[in-house]
């Protein structure tokens, strides 16, 4: 059978539709049909509300509770029920749609029994969510609205040490417990004044939010170690990182270093590295000769008199180099940084701390 794609309304059509919802004519489910029909024939939330006073929450609220309020006459609920919610508490439904149409058809039924205004509608709702989630609940407390309540208040009851707390709280749960077998459990705490064990609280996340950009390192590929050729620095394939943590994904063989995330190497378009002995760069420096960490952006090829570069000689082996001037020489890439180890002191020395001098 070929689904018949319903026709789209009239000018005529519309205008009714408008009509009815500016001068609150039918009830708010007709007014939340209304809103449907009028948004798929291309009404902003704006317009409906210009044309007819209905504010943007306002329509949400009822085109929401509309679902609820068809799932819950699709499971079955009393002509009670129905009655009233044709009528009013669109916002005591509209608390109910994260809940099944089991649970929902439930809720509203316990609702309407109850009379019960949007607070009390939403704690029953979080409630639902809340005991659908427990592994094992316990068997003396059904799965009706009611008893839900009942049993939240119970188990806050058993694990508060207040006399006058753990009497609202029984009161609580014997205002909304449904089933007998439950109501006995909240009784038996009319008779228990043992001293209650409060409930662990779980510990506190671990959380850390980043502050700042050299709080979170760049992560380069490694060429390797000098003598380099200009095919292992071509060899290096492009890559991207993801944010917010700057992930980076490669498949192969390869070598990466993470680094800080200073601003020169975030600056960059092509970062890589490659490791390299102090004493074999264009300006020695100070100290022993120590391996060095070389972070270049092969993106820069552009001379500047104040930059130092990575070239090819003639045996295509890699070199760092400065030119005064232009040079015909190819380049490969601009020096970024050259990163030193950190300082290591003696570790002996350290751990025998009475050699220091008072």
């Amino acid at each position: 059978m070929t689904d018949v794609t319903p026709a789209a309304p009239t000018k005529e059509e519309i205008d009714q539709l408008l009509l009815s919802m500016r001068r609150k004519m039918g009830t708010w489910v007709e007014w939340a049909e209304a809103c449907v029909v009028l948004q798929k024939a291309g009404y902003t939330d704006q317009q409906i509300f210009e044309a007819t006073g209905f504010e943007g929450i306002q329509q949400n609220q009822i085109m929401v509770a509309v679902q609820v309020y068809k799932s819950m006459i699709a499971i079955g609920v009393k002509p009670e029920t129905i009655e009233l919610f044709n009528r009013k508490a669109s916002d005591v439904l509209y608390e109910f749609r994260s809940l099944s149409p089991i649970e929902r058809a439930a809720a509203a039924d316990f609702a309407a029994d109850r009379k019960m205004d949007r607070d009390e509608a939403k704690e029953v709702g979080k409630a639902m969510k809340d005991f659908s989630r427990i592994n094992q609940p316990t068997t003396e407390f059904s799965s009706a609205p009611g008893d839900i309540l009942a049993y939240f208040a119970w188990r806050a009851a058993k694990q508060t040490t207040d006399l006058h707390a753990r009497s609202l709280l029984i009161a609580r749960g014997l205002k909304y417990v449904q089933t007998e077998i439950a109501r006995k459990q909240i009784e038996a705490l009319l008779l228990d004044f043992k001293t209650s064990t409060p409930e662990k609280l779980a510990p506190r996340m671990p959380v850390y939010r980043i502050e700042s950009d050299e709080d979170l390192p760049s992560v380069l590929p490694v060429i390797g170690s000098m003598p380099l050729t200009k095919a292992d620095l071509q060899a290096v394939p492009l890559y991207d990182t993801e944010e917010p943590f700057g992930l980076v994904r490669f498949s192969g063989t390869g070598a990466y270093v993470a680094v800080p995330g200073y601003q020169v190497i975030r600056n960059t378009s092509d970062p890589i590295a490659f490791f390299a002995q102090s004493e074999d760069l264009p300006t020695r420096l100070p100290g022993d000769s120590e391996q060095v960490l070389v972070i270049i952006d092969r993106a820069e090829r552009t001379w500047k008199e104040d930059t130092y570069f990575v070239v090819a000689n003639e045996n295509d082996q890699l070199e760092l180099q400065w030119f005064d001037e232009t040079s015909t020489m190819q380049i490969l890439g601009r020096v970024i940084l050259v990163m030193r180890p950190k300082k290591v002191l003696d570790e002996a020395f350290m751990k025998d701390m009475w050699q220091f001098e008072e």
